[in-house]
């Protein structure tokens, strides 16, 4: 118990002084909604310093920048170098209930309000380059389920010119996206990447997430497209990707971020410093299903009652 103790003292007093390090921004305000962003980074900023910019989970109805297993994992970002821009959004399916196929506008609403807060978002950072030392070339998205989704979102609005897009240099992409349980909302029937090609994409889905499809949900050409989807188009298309796959899991995969940390340094030394054009894909079977948290099982209908 003593040694207990004084880990998580030490653990406590370690994340104590990280937080101090840690500086927070308004990047935007929509309807007299304030948004922040925290911004960390380490000692020592390089020209190849990556940027992530975070994009926390909840079901675009809760969740928090600044959440406690969020923090712990800034902390090994930025122990391994990495700066790290953690945004708030708008939180657009409060109150939605009844979300279906049929009913499907409100996630549209919410999905499309978070992309264009996240790229405000970015849009703040390239405006405040030289003083948080971030370079336009190496900005990812990060993000975990409704992040996830958000994340992959705004690269494929960047890719196509929609939204909010055009306050963004015309020649700006993305570095990089990392997906931790997402998909990507279209009306376009299977999702097409029109003015350029995504950026390298980093997928983790548990193949019996039930909250975010790891396959698609369409009806026409309104649909929306998980892993499995998105990569028969990276597949067809020749774009760049690495994926993760859980057999047996669910959407507890969302919150993979800690344990991924040496996919993620992999993923960025072959892809995004040595623009390699990989096509990886693996999957995790067999896995103790013991370890499963009681949110694996939930669905939509657990949520927005």
């Amino acid at each position: 118990m003593k040694k207990l103790a004084l880990f998580l003292m030490f653990l406590l007093a370690g994340m104590t002084a990280f937080a101090q390090d840690m500086k927070t921004y308004q990047y935007a305000e929509r309807d007299t909604i304030q948004l922040f962003l925290d911004f960390y980074s380490p000692v020592q900023v390089h020209d190849s310093t990556i940027c992530v910019v975070y994009v926390f989970g909840g079901g675009f109805i809760g969740g928090h920048r600044d959440g406690d297993w969020e923090k712990a994992y800034f902390k090994q970002l930025v122990d391994e170098g990495f700066q790290v821009a953690a945004i708030d959004y708008r939180l657009g399916l409060k109150g939605a209930k009844n979300l279906s196929v049929f009913n499907s506008k409100p996630l549209e609403d919410a999905v499309h309000w978070a992309a264009e807060d996240a790229i405000s978002a970015i849009a703040y950072l390239l405006e405040h380059a030289q003083e948080l030392k971030v370079n336009k070339d190496y900005i990812m998205m990060v993000g975990s389920s409704a992040g996830a989704i958000t994340s992959l979102q705004v690269d494929y609005t960047l890719c196509n010119g929609y939204l909010n897009s055009d306050i963004l240099p015309d020649d700006f992409h993305l570095a990089g996206v990392v997906s931790y349980s997402g998909a990507i909302f279209s009306h376009e029937g299977k999702v097409k990447y029109r003015n350029h090609a995504p950026a390298p994409t980093m997928m983790f889905h548990g193949m019996d997430d039930r909250l975010v499809p790891y396959k698609k949900i369409s009806l026409g050409k309104l649909g929306f497209y998980g892993t499995v989807a998105l990569m028969d188009r990276f597949d067809k298309f020749g774009y760049p990707y690495f994926v993760r796959r859980f057999e047996g899991y669910g959407h507890s995969i969302a919150v993979a971020g800690p344990y991924s940390v040496d996919d993620l340094l992999w993923f960025c030394r072959h892809f995004v410093y040595n623009k390699e054009k990989l096509q990886v894909d693996g999957t995790y079977r067999n896995l103790d299903p013991a370890t499963m948290p009681p949110y694996d099982l939930y669905k939509p209908s657990d949520l927005y009652k």
